[in-house]
């Protein structure tokens, strides 16, 4: 593998608003009914980590669903163009047939991805993705080549020319990745640029609580629902967590779901309801709210005209099976920004 190359010194106005990095995984989104999980040993509103065997039969199992290219970054980035940002995306797959339909879909989104392919390795990451009647999602992933993300996977060019790099709690278990989301930071800095993360999900924050605290001495910019951030700072008590939130980093964005969201940033506190959405399948929720405030913030708005943008963006993802959209971001974004 190649060694890094040096971090580029920042100039001039960035030529993307968002770059995202995280897990390059193809979705697999699919209706069951409760006695599907039961069958498979799965527990409902979990994510388990499966090996290729046992992927490969659950999706022979399932019934027919719909397929993307996917992770949660992966998803922001699609959305975030969507709704007229400039995205690209970082991420590992392989070189075969998933990977080539994820390469494909991605860019069909209107997303940069110019991550070269894993040769030799492991096959692209797959999440399978049950959502049974009452809209919970239970999910099965198999990583494959995605976890070959590292260092000199990192485009320095490119992070130095995004005003945001978007960073994925799920892509932060192996060490190589940790390593290269730390020197992603870095050149984001230098570069004048701002580091936004997501905290993914409480079984990541579970995991690497002490790093992810670490970690945010990088970040501007923090997006976490209220499990993860209960997590990170182990109370049960949701404004508690938001107080520490407060202290650690500039901008917090924490999202309750049918309770809204709570952004915060300094003194500041902004309240942002959520929309009003008939729920079918909650895949993506956290994605497309991410999207959507970053697409905003990104254009110099509010802070509450980017949270509105977002649970607009939630409300509409959860009203449909799959993590992309089916309405009009175009404008469903005119609508919110004028």
């Amino acid at each position: 593998m190649p060694a890094p190359q040096p971090d580029p010194p920042g100039s001039g106005t960035p030529d993307f608003d968002i770059l995202g990095i995280g897990n390059a995984v193809l979705d697999v989104v699919a209706p069951v009914e409760e006695g599907f999980l039961a069958r498979h040993d799965m527990f409902k509103g979990t994510m388990t980590l499966v090996e290729q065997a046992d992927a490969e039969a659950l999706y022979a199992a399932m019934p027919p669903g719909q397929e993307s290219s996917g992770g949660s970054a992966a998803n922001t980035c699609a959305w975030a163009a969507g709704l007229g940002a400039r995205v690209a995306y970082l991420g590992k797959v392989a070189e075969d047939v998933l990977g080539t339909v994820f390469r494909h879909d991605i860019e069909a989104a209107g997303v940069h991805f110019p991550s070269s392919p894993l040769q030799g390795g492991e096959p692209s990451a797959r999440c399978l993705v049950l959502v049974t009647p009452d809209g919970q999602r239970t999910m099965a992933v198999y990583l494959g080549a995605a976890v070959a993300f590292g260092e000199a996977d990192i485009d320095a060019d490119l992070i130095a020319r995004a005003a945001v790099t978007y960073l994925e709690g799920y892509l932060f278990d192996p060490p190589s990745a940790q390593a290269a989301f730390r020197r992603a930071a870095r050149i984001a800095r230098r570069a004048g640029r701002q580091v936004a993360l997501s905290l993914s999900d409480p079984f990541c924050v579970d995991r690497h609580r002490a790093a992810f605290r670490e970690l945010l001495g990088s970040v501007d910019v923090l997006f976490a629902n209220e499990a993860e951030i209960s997590s990170l700072y182990e109370v049960a008590d949701f404004a508690a967590a938001a107080t520490a939130a407060r202290r650690d980093v500039a901008l917090a964005v924490l999202t309750r779901s049918e309770q809204g969201s709570r952004i915060l940033r300094g003194a500041e506190t902004v309240e942002v309801a959520a929309e009003p959405a008939r729920v079918l399948d909650t895949t993506g929720a956290g994605d497309a709210y991410a999207a959507g405030f970053l697409a905003a913030y990104t254009a110099g708005r509010d802070l509450a005209t980017c949270g509105r943008l977002g649970s607009v963006a939630a409300a509409e993802v959860i009203g449909h099976y799959g993590a992309r959209p089916q309405a009009d971001l175009r404008a469903m974004r005119r609508a919110v920004l004028g």
